[in-house]
């Protein structure tokens, strides 16, 4: 039976899926051969070949993040929607085919209820107004609904109100947030954040950890997937660790059997909310390794809410708040280091620099996650230069319907 492509009826004008009318399975062909152009003639090197793209089964409502922009629409009305592809222009839309189903309904009724209670929405152009964005996080493993509103100024016109009507409209929202960015800028998320009713965070589950994730936390959009990157990163880090049932000649006493005998010492560079590191702390602990996790991250709201989550899972960890590169280059210098180095940097890839401190500090290997695998390639060039080879290249779709393609790279001490 063929691939049955859906259809959108903004697909021409939203340009967010770019590659929606196009079959799945072309799409996962397309993301190989990228991935095979850019990383097959560095994986070569030590005769590895790229292993198959790990697609999704239903590529369909998988993001669990949504957000909106809000403008001014006819008399008091207010628009939602997304914006046209290269511009500014809202394409209202009822309902998005690679959404959470419950995002856009509440993001939706946030507009409509704007104009309702005569809440204007934010003016790119004069900068007055104040409803900007509205961000809609959805629990993958659990019912957890939270929604920011973006507002330019402290407070929302009508805020209990509006609170009220929304709650009733969706009793599934356990939490609402009022971001505060009066600047103006393309960013849409501010600096400050307060609670406007409910919890102060949500929880949602990867790889058998519960983790909490705030207002302005970094959360991975597609739950799903995420399981199946971290599972291969978590396979890579974990190879070849010697578990203390293989270390003991027999099964002679429960005590024995019980004690971990085995230390791996790991640093999760860019670490965020601390999701991949404590996925893998638990994963190792299951096996009876003892893993001795080190994050770090510059943002101390991420570090904040990886300690919490450290702390829920009962799990040792520690995270630092500092700039990655600084940090691990004091670290080299100081002649220290680590069995193994996990790196998840932002699309722009690393720098020379923390990519020779990395390779300075990993004694036995690295695990390169990456969401582009441009910047990916350059980085790996630097890595084999400092004496690191290719074990194991698998690409893994996140975003099914657009072009972006993620990566994990194994690579071991040559």
């Amino acid at each position: 039976m063929g691939y049955k492509t859906p259809t959108c009826s903004i697909a021409r004008s939203c340009g967010g899926c770019e590659w929606l009318s196009v079959p799945y399975p072309i799409q996962l062909k397309r993301k190989q051969t990228q991935v095979e152009e850019l990383l097959a003639p560095l994986a070569s090197i030590n005769n590895v070949t790229i292993e198959p793209i790990r697609g999704m089964d239903e590529p369909l409502a998988y993001r669990h993040k949504a957000a909106t922009p809000f403008a001014p629409g006819k008399g008091r009305t207010v628009r939602s929607g997304f914006y046209a592809s290269g511009t500014h222009k809202i394409i209202a839309s009822k309902e998005c085919l690679v959404e959470d189903g419950r995002a856009r309904a509440i993001l939706n009724d946030v507009a409509y209820l704007a104009g309702q209670f005569n809440i204007h929405a934010y003016q790119e152009d004069r900068g007055k107004g104040a409803l900007r964005h509205g961000v809609v996080r959805c629990g993958y493993a659990t019912d957890d609904v939270m929604l920011v509103l973006v507002v330019n100024g402290q407070h929302l016109p009508h805020e209990q109100e509006f609170n009220a009507a929304l709650r009733k409209a969706h009793p599934e929202l356990t939490s609402i947030f009022l971001n505060v960015n009066q600047k103006r800028t393309n960013a849409i998320l501010g600096r400050e954040t307060r609670l406007l009713w409910g919890s102060t965070s949500m929880s949602d589950k990867l790889l058998g950890c519960t983790f909490e994730i705030g207002p302005t936390s970094f959360y991975q959009t597609n739950p799903q997937q995420t399981e199946v990157l971290y599972q291969l990163a978590i396979d890579g880090a974990l190879a070849g660790s010697e578990s203390a049932d293989a270390a003991l000649p027999s099964a002679s006493t429960q005590a024995a059997i019980s004690a971990p005998t085995s230390n791996l010492r790991v640093l999760d560079a860019y670490c965020g909310t601390g999701t991949i590191g404590l996925c893998l702390a638990h994963a190792a602990e299951t096996q009876d390794i003892n893993l001795l996790l080190t994050g770090v991250d510059q943002v101390e709201n991420n570090i904040q809410m990886a300690r919490r989550n450290a702390r829920n899972n009962k799990l040792e960890a520690e995270f630092i708040c500092d700039d990655a590169t600084r940090y691990m280059q004091a670290l080299a210098k100081d002649g220290q280091n680590f069995d193994v180095i996990i790196l998840d940097p932002p699309r722009a890839g690393s720098t020379p620099t923390f990519l020779k401190a990395t390779a300075q500090l990993a004694q036995k290997k690295i695990v390169y996650v990456s969401c582009n695998v441009v910047t990916q390639a350059r980085d790996l060039k630097v890595l084999l230069d400092s004496g690191f080879a290719i074990e194991r290249v698998t690409p893994v779709d996140m975003f099914p319907h657009t072009k972006h393609v993620e990566c994990v790279v194994m690579l071991s001490r040559a």
